[in-house]
């Protein structure tokens, strides 16, 4: 089978969606696919090179050049609606590359809806961009209830700014019909998404977690357990660091603390004494830090889709501490990892003081939860994607 993968951006660009893309695209040519793969055009990247086999095209977008738009300049995203050169790109690499399948992940698949008169096409919503402009759903520091004009487009426009924030409103609005009439088959990468994103009765929907090459379940092996503690994602409150440096700053004598992300917005300027922040780290260093962590943190507050870091964890078989939002009680049970309530320090402190206090029970939950990961490995999940292919030729 020809499949061609969209992606708003893709490696060397670091994040949970590209390692996504990037490992699909591996495991997918590994099983005997040809594999391609249309991004946005980042500086310093070619516009066109074959990466470990797969094809990656990368295309310009009317969007970049204005570059205000964005919070972030290297990271110019895809809006929800039609961005002309980025859609009239990915006619000329569908044209170049026949595929089979076209499979978009988010919203670039605004702008290759010209692309089912090719091939059927199927949509990953990793998060919850389907129906929210800030693809977060959230509001006021709690979980939306869910779309209302008014509500979207105050919101929109306090995330984004006016303008930005209206344009996004109104573009996730209207395509939502568009989008779902185009779309073969759509991919939730958990029951939270599927949810959240709200899609009509006439689109065929289907819950498929993210997944980590086998390679990785293979490597990992036992904990090291070594002494200090990690955490793993984006520097900022959505995936609960303040909740972090406020529990670490209740423990008496702590290990290091160990942070591994990439900065955002609020990411804090100063860190406590025994903090350490590594940034934009290779991921084999992260699974590295995994790996021989005494215990991982993953305390998120927002509805976190199907973050690949807990699995990552999982198959570690470190200690880990997790929030039971999102699409995360998907991924853990209860003898494999100890959830406590979104952004509460003083629960984080204490089951963070207990575990440090107990290696049986660390070694109990980490080799739980190193079975459990075996069911998110690449060879039983991209299989189902597979399936989903097929039901759309």
């Amino acid at each position: 089978m020809r499949v061609l993968l969209l992606s708003q951006f893709f490696a060397p660009v670091i994040g949970g969606e590209e390692r996504h893309v990037e490992a699909l695209a591996g495991e997918l040519l590994r099983r005997g696919h040809a594999v391609s793969v249309a991004t946005i055009a980042i500086p310093g990247e070619p516009t066109a090179e074959t990466r470990d086999g797969v094809r990656v095209h990368r295309l310009r977008t009317a969007s970049q050049r204005l570059p205000a738009l964005f919070s972030d300049p290297r990271r110019p995203h895809a809006p929800p609606f039609p961005d002309p050169e980025l859609a009239a790109g990915l006619r000329r690499v569908a044209r170049a590359e026949r595929p089979d399948v076209v499979h978009a992940h988010n919203w670039i698949v605004g702008s290759a809806l010209s692309l089912r008169r090719q091939a059927p096409l199927v949509l990953t919503l990793h998060d919850y961009g389907h129906t929210c402009a800030t693809k977060r759903l959230m509001l006021g520091g709690a979980t939306c209830a869910g779309p209302a004009p008014f509500r979207c487009l105050r919101h929109g426009v306090r995330h984004h700014g006016a303008l930005v924030g209206t344009a996004t409103v109104a573009g996730t609005w209207a395509m939502r019909g568009p989008k779902e009439a185009a779309l073969g088959a759509v991919i939730a990468v958990s029951a939270a998404v599927a949810r959240g994103s709200r899609t009509g009765p006439g689109t065929p929907l289907h819950v498929i977690p993210n997944f980590i090459p086998d390679r990785v379940w293979e490597d990992a092996g036992e904990s090291l357990d070594e002494p200090f503690l990690l955490f793993v994602g984006d520097l900022g409150r959505d995936k609960g660091l303040p909740t972090v440096l406020e529990a670490y700053q209740q423990l008496a004598g702590p290990p290091p603390l160990v942070l591994m992300g990439r900065r955002v917005a609020d990411t804090p300027a100063r860190l406590p004494a025994g903090v350490t922040a590594l940034i934009d780290c290779p991921h084999d260093q992260v699974v590295d830090a995994l790996r021989r962590c005494r215990v991982a943190l993953a305390p998120s507050v927002w509805p976190d889709p199907c973050p690949t870091v807990v699995l990552e964890a999982m198959a570690a078989g470190c200690a880990l501490v997790t929030t039971p939002v999102g699409g995360i009680p998907d991924l853990v049970r209860p003898d494999g990892a100890v959830t406590v309530p979104p952004g509460d320090a003083g629960a984080l402190a204490a089951t963070v003081r207990g575990l440090l206090a107990d290696r049986g029970r660390r070694r109990r939950l980490g080799a739980a939860a190193r079975e459990r990961s075996r069911d998110f490995t690449a060879s039983r999940v991209v299989p189902r994607i597979e399936a989903v292919y097929r039901s759309c030729l």
